[in-house]
């Protein structure tokens, strides 16, 4: 099947499952405007059993975009002690890579979630959020649903995912083996003692969530710096020191990247790595 073919025919698909935009008239749309179609209609969709043909037709797709995309391994990530000379004891389990986080191939990548942990449901917003689930598929937000789900009928329909927590899930469509979804703290006026704990526990969360279930290297994204509000410098300091206590325990991590996709928190990792690590 032809990739133009494809697309079409999942964004018809896609149409089909969809109550309220069944009739959207997209004949005239270009390739990006249809590839955009797919993503706002995959965004929108509520947890819910999908066709296989419907499963098919996106798994094919979304593979597509990630071979278009391009794989990155672990040997394609240099290591701190590669990359700036570091004499740090962790150098050589520690990276710094700026890029597109759906595009590595590791054990796991770290999921920036809120609290109803379904995904980002905005078409095309820009957050990591929607950019994971996405790029997994609608496959993602079903997991997610099941565990919500389970969790209500344990903790009550009102329970929401608590800040600091780690959750595992398959990656779907993603080349990496889980996504680990996190809530971070979110900031509404200054950051304070509780707000920093919270952040800690995230990243100790996730370490951990690692460790149990075997998972040997790990991608974390900027957690809580983006539409949460967290200032970048602060969270990057937190981020590296508790990576670093961790390790001081812990030796069964293999890699762990700091995956930074702005410029400004590059160049704020790249600071702190070669000041203190």
């Amino acid at each position: 099947m032809k990739a133009n073919d494809n697309v079409d025919r999942l964004l018809n698909k896609l149409k089909e499952d969809s109550a309220r935009y069944k009739n959207l008239e997209t004949g005239s749309y270009s390739s990006i405007e249809k590839k955009n179609a797919i993503r706002s209609l995959m965004n929108i969709r509520m947890p819910g059993a999908a066709s296989n043909e419907l499963l098919q037709l996106q798994d094919r797709y979304l593979q597509e975009e990630l071979s278009e995309k391009g794989i990155v391994t672990l040997s394609d990530i240099p290591t701190i002690k590669e990359q700036y000379g570091s004499l740090s004891p962790f150098a050589e389990k520690i990276s710094l890579w700026q890029g597109d986080i759906t595009r590595l191939k590791v054990g796991a990548i770290v999921n920036a979630a809120n609290s109803q942990m379904l995904g980002c449901f905005v078409p095309c917003h820009r957050c990591i959020d929607n950019a994971i689930h996405s790029a997994a598929g609608i496959q993602l937000r079903e997991e997610c649903n099941h565990i919500m789900q389970e969790r209500q009928i344990r903790y009550g329909r009102q329970y929401e995912e608590p800040t600091g927590t780690a959750t595992l899930t398959k990656g779907y469509n993603l080349p990496c083996d889980y996504v680990i979804h996190t809530v971070g703290p979110i900031v509404y006026d200054r950051v304070n003692d509780k707000l920093r704990q919270e952040l800690r526990n995230c990243y100790k969360s996730v370490l951990q969530c690692c460790e149990e279930n075997k998972i040997k290297s790990v991608a974390f994204c900027c957690i809580s710096t983006g539409e949460f509000h967290f200032p970048n410098d602060e969270a990057a300091g937190i981020a590296m020191k508790t990576i670093v206590d961790f390790l001081k325990i812990h030796d069964n991590m293999e890699r762990i990247i700091f995956n930074v996709f702005k410029d400004s928190d590059r160049e704020i990792y790249e600071k702190k790595l070669k000041m203190h690590i």
